[in-house]
């Protein structure tokens, strides 16, 4: 029961971190749309993007072990 909540509530927060990144992207500070940024800022764009997919995929695998852990204990 704790495992499927901890990934409801994974789920559910995943849009009000998407759109935190896409204000990160879209900053004046992180231009990620412009072709002409140096190298860091690509790499630091990268990064910014797989945010959302490393909290989605964290959440399921930390409810998952918690589902496993509570059925095998």
């Amino acid at each position: 029961m704790v495992g499927i909540v901890i990934i409801l509530l994974g789920i559910a927060f995943a849009p009000g971190i998407k759109s935190q990144i896409d204000d990160v992207r879209n900053s004046d500070n992180l231009d990620c749309s412009n072709a002409a940024i140096s190298d860091f800022d690509k790499i630091t764009c990268v990064t910014v993007d797989y945010t959302i997919f490393y909290f989605v995929m964290g959440i399921i695998f930390l409810g998952g072990a918690v589902v496993v852990a509570r059925r095998f204990l």
